[in-house]
């Protein structure tokens, strides 16, 4: 029988393989449309029609989909200012604080988003060449914003129990993993 932490790893390695996987195969899409591109310009004097359109929602999609990976990881970009005057024993206190308020500000983002999808579906809002609907393209930011918060929170929660002594440290960024820190 596998333990809780350990089916928990495994589901966040599936999410984590299927979202990279998608966004992998989303550039990967978005390399060949340009190469595509690239070689009718010059060879054929005929480049693909709406090219610059569908790069554009593909990097979007590869952003927004890269996204929860990002924040369960805690890979942002960061500016470590504090953190070799910042004491080890509380670095668990100063990551839950800031996942708390990243948890905040990614759920408003992914709210204010939504309701931008619906009122590009409402309006009908498509792409000015190809006249695709954006409305899909706003909802997946929506969703992966949301995702991404949800996962934040969980974050939080596991620095929360980490400095209670309730699991083992393990987050990316606890006393064990920062050399610089005191213990």
């Amino acid at each position: 029988m596998t333990s809780l932490s350990t089916r928990w790893q495994r589901v966040g390695r599936v999410m984590q393989l299927g979202l990279e996987g998608v966004a992998g195969a989303t550039l990967f899409a978005m390399m060949l449309l340009t190469t595509a591109d690239v070689a009718g310009r010059f060879f054929f004097n005929s480049p693909i029609l709406g090219t610059v359109e569908l790069t554009q929602l593909m990097l979007a999609a590869v952003v927004f989909l890269s996204l929860p990976v990002v924040c369960w990881r805690e890979e942002h970009v960061s500016v470590d200012l504090l953190d070799t005057i910042f004491p080890a024993r509380l670095i668990w206190i100063r990551q839950l604080l800031v996942n708390l308020i990243v948890t905040a500000a990614l759920w408003v983002m992914a709210s204010r988003v939504w309701a931008l999808g619906a009122r590009a579906f409402q309006w009908g809002d498509v792409t000015e060449f190809l006249r695709i609907p954006v409305g899909y393209l706003i909802y997946l930011i929506a969703a992966m914003l949301a995702v991404s918060a949800l996962l934040t929170l969980l974050r939080a929660v596991r620095y929360l129990l980490e400095g209670f002594g309730m699991v083992e440290r393990g987050g990316p960024l606890s006393p064990e993993k920062n050399p610089g820190g005191d213990t």
